[in-house]
């Protein structure tokens, strides 16, 4: 979530921790580009349905979508006269659900992401078309004009901002997964944490913040402990038999993960979020389009028309993404600072 190579090791992380209870349909493309289906379900025209193919990780919606011409004309002419927006998503070569995957159906690919950049292509009266290929070749296509505009997961940042135009969409968390019998809740304090036992991935960005909680709490006398586990199987075990206490990993895996544990013999739950920037900012998730571009301030503009019009709450909720919601989408927001990107 720092730089882009730290943001691919939670990339990576996020992978682990949906890991535990994975979709049975993986991406079978293992190259830098995939050409998997992009349109999931064939609907009527002014509509747009989102959870399709999630094989159980959402609830298929179909959304009222019509274009807004008095945001579709300040669309770069470029690609107002190509009539089709070209949505980055990078997701291969595993997939990270409930973000982007390819669906039941072994080609599709669904996803969060995916269906909230065909929810703006809508608004903004153009065809989407969407591109898959690994994190790297993400960038590399927004660089190259192959993609107009990614949504896939990416944390607005100061550094980032150097080469790319950010519209803001969803809250950058990080969560703790806990059983759910369990009564123990984070509430946004980290000296709640004292006296317990937390699993992490190492080398992500929330085992750099776990680890600076665990040192403010040594400083006054009080003990965390940090576990970690070869896979999420072994950690979904290790909570399940009560050897810790809490996961901590990104929001929209534990979300996931929620959903997919909700029937079976020991169910989780979401004990409490965090920003994945830290205590001093709350991190943003954002479309992102080349800098200067043009297309920031219409991809802005045809979010913040899906938020005051309900598709934007719909959206979140089909997906079990309803707590990172944002109240509008802001082009260029403050981002994590050039020292801590």
């Amino acid at each position: 979530m720092r730089t882009l190579a730290l943001r691919s090791r939670l990339i990576r992380g996020v992978t682990v921790s949906t890991a535990v209870a994975s979709l049975a349909a993986g991406l079978s493309a293992c190259g830098g580009d995939s050409d998997a289906a992009t349109n999931p379900v064939s609907a009527p025209a002014g509509t747009v349905t989102v959870g399709a193919l999630s094989n159980g990780a959402a609830k298929e919606t179909v959304l009222k979508v019509s274009e807004v011409k008095s945001i579709s004309a300040k669309l770069p002419k470029s690609v107002a006269k190509n009539g089709t927006l070209v949505i980055g998503v990078g997701a291969l070569p595993a997939g990270s659900p409930p973000l982007e995957y390819v669906g039941q159906d072994q080609r599709t690919l669904t996803g969060a992401e995916p269906d909230l950049g065909r929810l703006v292509a809508a608004v903004l009266g153009l065809k989407p078309e969407v591109k898959n290929s690994t994190w790297e070749n993400l960038f590399v296509g927004i660089d190259s004009g192959k993609v107009d505009v990614a949504f896939s997961n990416v944390t607005d940042t100061e550094e980032r901002k150097k080469k790319y135009e950010f519209a803001s969409y969803r809250q950058d968390n990080l969560a703790f997964e806990v059983l759910k019998k369990s009564t123990w809740e984070f509430g946004g304090d980290f000296e709640n944490l004292a006296g317990r036992t937390v699993a992490v991935g190492a080398g992500t960005n929330q085992e750099k913040i776990l680890l600076e909680w665990k040192a403010k709490l040594e400083r006054e006398g009080k003990k965390l402990t940090v576990k970690y586990y070869q896979d999420n199987n072994a950690t979904a075990l290790a909570l399940s038999s009560r050897k810790i206490d809490a996961y901590f990993g990104p929001n929209p895996g534990i979300s996931y993960h929620v959903g997919q544990t909700a029937k079976t013999p020991d169910p989780t739950r979401n004990a409490g979020k965090s920003s994945g920037a830290g205590a001093t900012l709350q991190g943003l998730i954002a479309a992102t389009a080349k800098k200067d571009s043009g297309l920031a301030e219409p991809v802005a503009e045809a979010i913040n028309h899906l938020i005051e019009n309900g598709q934007y709450a719909k959206w979140l909720a089909a997906w079990n993404l309803s707590n990172e919601a944002v109240t509008t989408s802001r082009v260029n927001p403050p981002g994590l600072p050039l020292d801590n990107s």
